[in-house]
């Protein structure tokens, strides 16, 4: 990154140029700082860009612009992790742009009020709101009981301010400090929530909006009021499923995994070709509840500012290459903001005639004449009708309480908010002063800005933990996946606490599974049920061990993440001996296995009758010559073996759909379960998976050996599934058999040749019961097409009957190379029964199925078998020719000749026209010299014996 322009080179592809960007800036902070006593992180050179730097060229515009009377939106687009929340909000020490506007409101807002001239009555109102998109529902997270509004709250649309939230709360604040306290409540209640509806933080998004109005009298005395809504969005991560990856999943289509995102993708591309005055273009706002919203912003009167962030990462190119575009696009876009200033007393007067307009709507409908009757007629639903009424009726109330609004007195309305708040602010001022010097609990998430929100106190005595369907509430209420009514117990008795997990009620403490009591101390790791996960804080057993717990780092989410996959069987350990693909591994493990255990939750909740089990499967598993090491997810169903395996962005994009499902089961939804042909958790029988694969060695063929071989079926694990009759053997052209003696001692003699083999796959033998059919699939040496052998069905032992000879001409290094040193991977697919042997599922804690298909001890073991089998073929056909020869002198002993022709030698030493054969070097020796001499036309046949 340089000034403003950004490169970015492909780690795949280094000889190509690099791909260069422009933008308005390009910021990199991603290392070159240095961390501040008090936190900050301040550049250490030149070309790291620090908070302040980012503010002081975006954030201040924003402010500016505001002052002036503009709509402004900042939003922050960019894959989970690359920095958007981080630019949005920051943390600690290191304020994002939000806290520094507001600060910087707040402080132009005293020092206007210390100058102003009083003759004009300035008064400054600001007001905030928060709302989250999650799976296109709206959440107020300012009002915890609009989480109750079945389908969250409605979008509408006014004929002059555009889309907006039904009834979202817009509360006054008077200071940084009212904003930071609301901001950390929708917080708070933004985490209560997503854990009760198990949705994810970084697929949903955040919009905070701070409404600043200025009113005064102008310069001839009317009571004026500008206007400006600062909107500040950070999206959810920008990720998507690969396409390639969720091939072949029947949901794929029908699973958006971010309906919002894609559609914000399409508006701005639509708006970026209205802005090149293409013609017919239709912006598609109403494809979602967040570009609706954002309608002002996007294409209307805003002053609107892109954060693109991006990670450095190489595996992480595609995407960063994704966002790059994204935002080299949203460049173009050109929106119109204008000054937002009007008389107050005319914005009153609106809204009463709009209400008149209304009422007179409405009373026409009830008398069953005028507009409503003509909107039947021309060709609407009475059930539309009713809809509309509805809308009327609302839009009435809407406008009522903005009149209403308008009427009061600033200081009325911030007394109110303030006597209503302050209860909730006595509160927090005693709950902090009691984290002090009581033991408590504080929640981790994967969300860094979601941690720490959430405190649960281990008061002396007896807390009972459990959800709110306990037949009496529980002092520790806890809602959400496999928490139980009556879950666990906590005992604090003059400071030693104590936890005792009550009979079937999911607990881990330090990432291992607890079953009646233990005692709790500072820093412990809890995670009650499949969500909830907190740590222990206690401060009598902190002052005890201080210089013990101050040497060691604060517990994060990956720590305690890692700490559980640890004690699942996964090696998560970093040392220096790991490679990069190691730390990759391990890396998708800690994202994996919290995933897999909610959806085990789900599954057991909804009573879906499956498992999840996590896979770790090998290059050579999945029939590939190289690569790393993938997590993979195995659904197995409970009541027979029938299992599937389903790659990272298969499950990802099913773990959204049974989230989905879920959320309408915890809302009450009678119709939340599916047909199973749209079921997340139902997979159909008749699904093509991989029995297994067989790998076969080539070897042989380099020397024009026939290779004859019954190979195990292995399949992603390394047990065994079968075995597998394959034949392979040298021939001519037209499939015919070459002669048992030929063969070639060094493969480079067949450079420049022809060769021909007949490739056969006979049939499979064993293969497991609840396989109905099975068929193989391969692909040799640099085929693009895949090979595909017939369907068998019926049994457990197919013939598969397959044939087909492969043709090089000529041979090649690159082709001996790969007979030599690469093995041919058969993949064996089948389609299972619809039922089968009932087996028992543990559903303890998860555990993994490693692979070990063709382990680097088994494929050398197996080589050296082939090199073996290989040496003894052309010692057998080295005997054979050797037969051949003596034949060849006996009979010209019997026909009383003493010598051979070269023909005949030829005969034995050579064969099609392929190589000579030189480990009988004397007898090839000697027939090279008799041609040199060019009298040797006859060879002695006692030398030759010789």
């Amino acid at each position: 990154m340089n000034d403003n322009s950004t490169m970015i080179k492909d780690p795949h592809n280094p000889t190509q140029e690099p791909r260069r960007f422009t933008f308005d800036y390009s910021y990199w902070s991603h290392d070159g700082f240095k961390t501040l006593e008090n936190g900050y992180l301040a550049a250490e050179d030149k070309k790291y860009a620090d908070q302040q730097i980012v503010f002081d060229n975006l954030g201040q515009g924003v402010l500016d612009n505001a002052w002036k009377g503009y709509n402004c939106c900042l939003f922050a687009y960019g894959q989970t992790g690359s920095g958007k929340s981080y630019s949005i909000v920051g943390y600690g020490a290191n304020k994002g742009i939000v806290p520094i506007v507001c600060e910087e409101l707040f402080k132009g807002i005293e020092s206007k009020k210390k100058t102003a001239d009083k003759s004009k009555e300035e008064e400054y109102q600001v007001s905030l709101s928060m709302m989250e998109i999650y799976n296109e529902q709206v959440r107020d997270l300012l009002n915890a009981k609009a989480f109750k509004v079945k389908g969250g709250i409605k979008i509408r649309q006014h004929p002059d301010k555009g889309f907006y939230a039904e009834g979202l709360l817009k509360v006054p604040v008077k200071s940084y400090e009212d904003i930071n306290s609301r901001i950390n409540e929708g917080t708070r209640n933004r985490t209560i929530a997503s854990t009760r509806m198990n949705a994810t933080s970084s697929r949903a998004h955040t919009i905070v909006s701070i409404s600043f109005a200025q009113k005064g009298l102008n310069d001839v005395g009317k009571n004026m009021t500008k206007t400006s809504i600062i909107n500040l969005v950070d999206l959810a991560g920008s990720e998507r499923v690969d396409s390639t990856g969720a091939t072949g999943d029947r949901l794929k289509e029908g699973a958006m995994i971010n309906q919002s995102l894609s559609s914000l993708g399409n508006c701005i591309k639509a708006l970026a070709d209205m802005s090149a005055k293409k013609k017919g273009i239709i912006v598609p706002y109403r494809d979602s509840k967040l570009t609706m919203l954002l309608k002002n912003a996007l294409g209307g009167n805003s002053k609107t500012i892109m954060i693109a962030a991006i990670s450095p990462a190489d595996i992480n190119f595609e995407e960063t290459m994704s966002t790059l575009r994204y935002a080299d696009r949203a460049k173009a876009i050109k929106t119109k903001a204008v000054v937002n200033e009007s008389p107050t007393d005319k914005l009153i007067r609106e809204l009463k005639e709009e209400n008149a307009r209304l009422i007179e709507a409405l009373e026409k409908s009830k008398q069953g004449g005028g507009g409503m009757t003509e909107t039947i007629q021309q060709g609407f639903t009475e059930a539309e009708v009713d809809q509309m009424k509805q809308d009327l009726l609302m839009q009435l109330k809407q406008n009522e309480e903005e009149m209403e609004v308008a009427k009061k007195t600033w200081e009325q309305r911030l007394s109110e908010v303030n006597a209503a708040n302050m209860e909730k602010l006595q509160q927090e001022r005693q709950k902090q002063e009691e984290m002090k010097v009581i033991p408590h609990f504080w929640n981790l998430n994967e969300d860094p800005a979601l941690t720490g929100i959430v405190i649960h106190f281990a008061k002396e005595g007896v807390a009972k933990i459990g959800n709110d369907k306990a037949k009496a509430m529980p002092d520790i209420v806890l809602s959400g996946l496999s928490i139980q009514p009556e879950h666990a117990v906590v005992v604090n008795e003059k400071n030693c606490v104590k936890l005792k997990v009550l009979p079937a009620a999911k607990t881990l403490v330090n990432g291992k599974d607890v079953d009646g009591e233990i005692e709790l101390h500072h820093n412990d790791r809890i995670m009650f049920g499949s969500k909830h996960l907190f740590v222990f804080h206690h401060p009598q057993d902190l002052a005890k061990n201080k210089q013990k717990q101050e040497a060691i780092a604060p517990v994060t989410y990956d720590q305690a993440q890692k700490e559980i996959a640890a004690n699942s069987g996964f090696d998560v350990q970093q040392g220096p001996g790991k490679s990069k693909e190691d730390l990759l591994l391990q890396e998708d493990l800690i994202e994996m296995v919290p995933m897999v255990n909610e959806v085990n939750a789900m599954s057991d909740e909804l009573k879906k009758n499956v498992r999840f089990q996590i896979a770790l499967v090998s290059p050579k598993a999945r029939g590939l010559k190289t690569g790393r090491t993938e997590v993979m997810v195995i659904m197995k169903n409970v009541k027979n073996e029938n299992e599937f395996l389903w790659n990272k962005d298969k499950f990802l994009n099913r773990r959204y759909l049974m989230q989905e499902m879920y959320q309408y089961f915890v809302e009450g939804d009678k119709d939340w379960d599916r047909e199973k042909e749209n079921d997340p958790f139902w997979e159909p029988v008749d699904t093509e998976i991989i029995v297994g694969n067989a790998h076969i060695y080539l070897q042989p063929l380099a020397y024009q050996i026939e290779l004859e071989e019954t190979v195990w079926i292995t399949d992603y694990r390394g047990n065994e599934q079968g075995h597998l009759r394959v034949e392979v053997n040298p021939c001519k052209e037209d499939g015919s058999d070459l002669p048992d003696e030929e063969f070639v001692d060094d493969p480079k003699d067949l450079i420049g040749k022809s060769a021909h083999y007949k490739f056969q796959i006979l049939y499979g033998r064993g293969l497991p019961t609840r396989i109905a059919k099975s068929f193989c699939k391969f692909q040799f040496y640099v085929e693009k097409n895949v090979s595909v052998t017939k369907e068998i069905g019926g049994t457990r032992n197919p013939e598969y009957c397959y044939e087909r000879i492969l043709h090089f001409n000529p041979v090649t290094k690159n082709l001996l190379d790969y007979l030599s040193e690469e093995m041919l991977v058969i993949n064996i697919m089948g389609r299972q029964k619809e039922g089968g042997t009932p087996q028992r599922v543990s559903r303890g804690k998860q555990s993994s199925a490693v692979s070990r298909s063709v382990s680097q001890v088994d494929e050398e073991k197996y080589k050296l078998m082939v090199d073996l089998n290989t040496e003894k073929r052309k010692v057998e056909k080295l005997q054979q020719r050797m037969q051949k020869l003596h034949n060849v002198v006996q009979t010209a002993k019997q026909q009383k000749r003493d010598t051979l022709t070269l023909e005949e030698v030829e005969n034995i030493l050579y064969y099609g026209e392929l190589a000579k054969f030189r480990a009988v070097g004397r007898i090839v020796g000697m027939s090279e010299v008799a041609k040199k001499n060019n009298d040797g036309k006859t060879t002695s046949a006692a030398c030759l014996m010789q």
